[in-house]
């Protein structure tokens, strides 16, 4: 079917200057955009330092996962579990998607706490990737 499509669609805008340089990066990878954007965003290492507003948000989260673990675990203590398979497949999803992102923050400012700077890890990969 014309104009329907499977998955949905991220955007964003960048400069003049931020689009070269990503282009730059993506030719230099001989990737597609769509494979370049997905494996940047999903294997980059990102620090965010210094903005109690995130760690905030991130205690936020986590509370919120905890909230809704402590409910499910009641429901199956008192084996009235209202989710279905596929409803507790989504919760497992969403509280992994979530601690391997604030995992991965913290993992890249581990320099704060860790004196020497430690060999740069590969990002996962099918043994074809370049650090660009």
């Amino acid at each position: 079917m014309s104009g329907v499509h499977k998955h949905p669609t991220i955007s964003f805008r960048v400069s003049d200057r931020e689009r070269e340089m990503i282009e730059a990066k993506i030719l230099a990878s001989g990737m597609q955009k769509k494979d370049y954007f997905v494996r940047s965003c999903i294997y980059n290492r990102i620090c965010v330092v210094g903005k109690k507003e995130v760690i905030y948000q991130l205690v936020e989260e986590l509370q919120n996962m905890q909230t809704n673990l402590s409910e499910l675990v009641k429901q199956l203590e008192q084996q009235e579990v209202t989710l279905t398979a596929d409803g507790l497949e989504d919760i497992r999803n969403d509280c992994m998607d979530m601690l391997q992102a604030i995992i991965a923050m913290l993992d890249g400012a581990k320099y704060l706490w860790q004196g020497a700077k430690e060999e740069k890890e590969k990002s996962p990969n099918s043994g074809n990737c370049q650090d660009l």
